[in-house]
């Protein structure tokens, strides 16, 4: 981590500071996670989350919208509702409900083989969620459980984009910021978080890297590395791993809303001064 002559505790302070600002109801509603906090049970937190963060990308109240639409279906308990259905089943009842239902590269067949590899996976860890399939233990890191789910998955999987957009590997390079978004939902106890999965390490999770979190990395000496893969989100969750080994990913959501209201644009701008960071920017000193 690097920010210039401000010193470790004066940076966690900004840091921890910029949190305070964005625990609000305001960045929540510009949040994926605010659909599944409407459920309560962890199983039915889980499935909501399952859909809500692979299809968290492109404008926030149209995808919140096609979130909200796809779930309506599986009711109020929707991980119930699930394990009941047969697969067959929850095909005709999402084309019978939701025609027409789609978002971006995502269909809604895409969706129902989704639902229904949450359903599978679930069956074989005897009703557990996916959790004990991506808990990092003696059988692999956390990236090498991730990498594991997502090659059986993609092997199960039908052939389409949407769902191969859903697969990305990170022993492969890849970033995978939607699959880091769930696993931050289901594994941290911090707001807003659900800490649902007790077996997960908070501090082996990394950060859900996006174009808003590794652009004020980059302006806030979290990160030099350019390109927004792996390697970045690995330098960054690294960099504030020093301010909370416990809880690096405390200051991801902050980060994340800070560029996605609109507040940092990378530019100096007259509110600058009203931002915790601005005496780390090196976008505010110019």
């Amino acid at each position: 981590m690097s920010a210039g002559a401000v010193s470790k505790p004066r940076f966690k302070r900004a840091m921890d500071a910029l949190c305070d600002k964005y625990k609000s109801d305001a960045a929540l509603a510009a949040d994926p996670i605010s659909v599944p906090l409407t459920y309560t049970s962890a199983a039915d937190i889980e499935v909501s989350s399952w859909v809500a963060a692979h299809l968290a990308y492109g404008r926030v109240s149209p995808m919140l919208n096609a979130i909200r639409r796809l779930l309506a279906p599986l009711g109020p308990r929707p991980a119930q509702w699930l394990r009941e259905q047969p697969e067959a089943e929850i095909r005709r009842e999402l084309e019978r409900s939701q025609p027409g239902w789609v978002w971006r590269f995502h269909t809604l067949p895409d969706m129902a083989a989704w639902l229904i590899a949450w359903k599978r996976l679930d069956k074989s860890t005897g009703h557990s969620g996916v959790g004990p399939l991506l808990v990092p233990d003696g059988r692999g890191s956390a990236d090498a459980r991730l990498s594991a789910l997502v090659n059986a998955l993609r092997k199960e999987l039908p052939e389409s984009h949407g769902l191969r957009f859903n697969l990305p590997d990170p022993l492969k390079g890849a970033a995978c910021k939607r699959w880091r978004m769930f696993l931050r939902w289901m594994a941290r106890k911090g707001w807003p978080d659900f800490g649902a999965w007790e077996n997960y390490p908070a501090s082996c999770l990394v950060v859900p890297l996006d174009t808003h979190v590794h652009r004020i990395s980059m302006q806030i000496g979290l990160c030099q590395r350019r390109a927004a893969d792996a390697k970045a989100a690995h330098e960054i969750t690294a960099a504030l791993s020093e301010l909370d080994p416990d809880d690096p990913l405390k200051y991801d959501f902050a980060l994340a809303h800070l560029g996605i209201l609109g507040d940092c644009t990378g530019k100096r701008r007259h509110n600058c001064l009203e931002c915790p960071l601005e005496a780390l920017c090196l976008a505010a000193s110019n």
